[in-house]
């Protein structure tokens, strides 16, 4: 679509396509409505002109036809946990998926399969009560969909690989309303730009993953030294990080211990870098590989433990309540983690205007890295590192120096970075090459093909998002 068109939809109109529906149509001032148009980051304000809450396939169907034959814009809310608020638009209609939230796990324990609206403490209930897991992201409350079709990075990432690798298959409604089976055998294209190439191509109503054994209680190890520590832990860490077992993967990352009484008051208020990491295997294996990381001395508090994977995948959630804060996370991928890289990342994290912020730099190896570019949209696996500036904040006169502080932060890392970024973190989705850069060019060229393909005219815009190629 060359414009985005606001229309006043006749009320005839409305009354036909809930007519259609099992699920119900909300507008302004609708008792619930704006519980529903609420997302997880507090900046994100906007005002579709109808919900649809879908609960099933061919509600979805009935949606994507009024928005497309009324030339509304359109938003899928699955989770609505991205960070830029994609999941939501001004005037248009919003596709509201939160009802289809079922996970089915058939008696042969291999797959399961997810609605388009299930969180991840949706699909860990049911998967790990028959000893399985896929491979989520750190906070359950995050959506299956905008986390999966993006990549997925998370604690079971260096044995099982990201959330998209593990995707067998998906039920998509396209922008025609379709209904149609993405797999190694229907549409492989298609299932080829799901994994990593976000939610361009239509309304996964349905995903499959696979599904893989998981120990009863995994190791969490999360010690958390002083920051002024930081230049001497973080080469330390990255060394033992450089021989670590591939069932180790996990994360240094920056924080303020807040004034909670569930931590010692004589540490409220001091800045520090967290070694969080988590061990896909026996707990008391965990806790033997991992000493090392607890015994860099000096250690402020120590989080390590034995948990199921399913309490651990909630451990972040109270830190990310739905709708309290307002957020700005934009990443990079970097080169490498010498001595200099470290020094910018220490200079910038001693300027955070917020003592709410995180900032994190992430491991990759193992599985991740032994997925080849060309497998997925995600692209190349070969960055060693990553890092993601989450600044967080209450109020909104403080927008733009937290903003400002990221994307200071950000443009001088640059030096240091392969040139790509995770879709997940990508700022507000502002950049008017942010989406080419971060797949890089023959990804996103073969991404344009299969976008032309299915969604000709942009209609799923609302996203990271990708021009159909000419």
């Amino acid at each position: 679509m060359a414009n985005d068109v606001i229309l006043s939809t006749p009320q005839l109109d409305v009354d036909d396509l809930r007519g259609k529906l099992r699920g119900d149509v909300l507008v302004p001032g609708d008792a619930d409505y704006d519980a529903v148009r609420i997302v997880w980051n507090g900046m994100i304000d906007r005002r579709p002109a109808l919900i649809v809450r879908c609960r099933n396939a061919a509600d979805v169907a009935a949606a994507v036809g009024f928005a497309r034959d009324h030339r509304l814009v359109l938003s899928i809310r699955a989770g609505g946990h991205n960070v830029a608020g994609y999941a939501v638009c001004d005037n248009g209609l919003m596709i509201d998926l939160s009802l289809m939230n079922g996970v089915r796990v058939p008696p042969s324990l291999d797959r399961v399969i997810v609605e388009g609206g299930a969180v991840w403490a949706d699909v860990d209930a049911a998967t790990t009560a028959f000893g399985r897991a896929t491979p989520g992201g750190l906070i359950s409350a995050t959506g299956v969909a905008g986390l999966t079709l993006s990549g997925g990075i998370g604690w079971l990432r260096g044995s099982h690989g990201l959330s998209c690798d593990n995707l067998l298959a998906a039920d998509v409604i396209t922008a025609q309303g379709s209904l149609v089976r993405a797999s190694d055998s229907e549409n492989p294209d298609l299932l080829w730009a799901l994994r990593g190439g976000g939610g361009n191509f239509g309304v996964v109503v349905s995903f499959e993953f696979k599904l893989n054994p998981i120990a009863s209680e995994l190791f969490f190890c999360g010690p958390a030294y002083p920051e002024e520590r930081a230049g001497e832990v973080l080469p330390l860490w990255r060394d033992f990080m450089a021989t670590a077992p591939d069932e180790l993967s996990g994360l240094a990352e920056f924080s303020t211990i807040p004034s909670d009484p569930s931590f010692p008051e004589n540490i409220w208020g001091r800045r520090v870098v967290t070694l969080a990491h988590v061990y896909d295997g026996p707990a008391q294996a965990g806790e033997q590989v991992t000493a090392p990381l607890r015994n860099f001395g000096g250690a402020l508090i120590d989080f390590s433990g034995a948990m199921p994977y399913r309490t651990l995948q909630g451990i972040y959630d109270a830190l990310f309540p739905k709708g309290r804060d307002r957020n700005y996370w934009k990443s990079t991928y970097l080169k490498e983690l010498d001595g200099d890289v470290i020094r910018d990342i220490l200079a910038g994290m001693s300027k955070r205007p917020s003592d709410m912020t995180y900032a994190s730099i992430w491991k990759f190896g193992g599985a991740v890295q032994r997925v080849s570019a060309e497998a997925t949209a995600f692209g190349d696996r070969s960055m060693p590192f990553m890092l993601s500036l989450d600044a967080i904040w209450s109020k909104p006169e403080n927008d733009r120096a937290n903003i400002d502080w990221v994307r200071t932060l950000w443009t001088g890392m640059q030096r240091h970075s392969t040139g790509r970024l995770y879709l997940n973190f990508p700022g507000h989705g502002e950049g008017e090459h942010l989406v080419r850069d971060a797949f890089g060019h023959a990804t996103y060229a073969r991404l344009q093909e299969i976008k032309r393909k299915y969604d000709p005219d942009n209609l799923f815009r609302m996203n990271q998002n990708i021009i159909p190629g000419p």
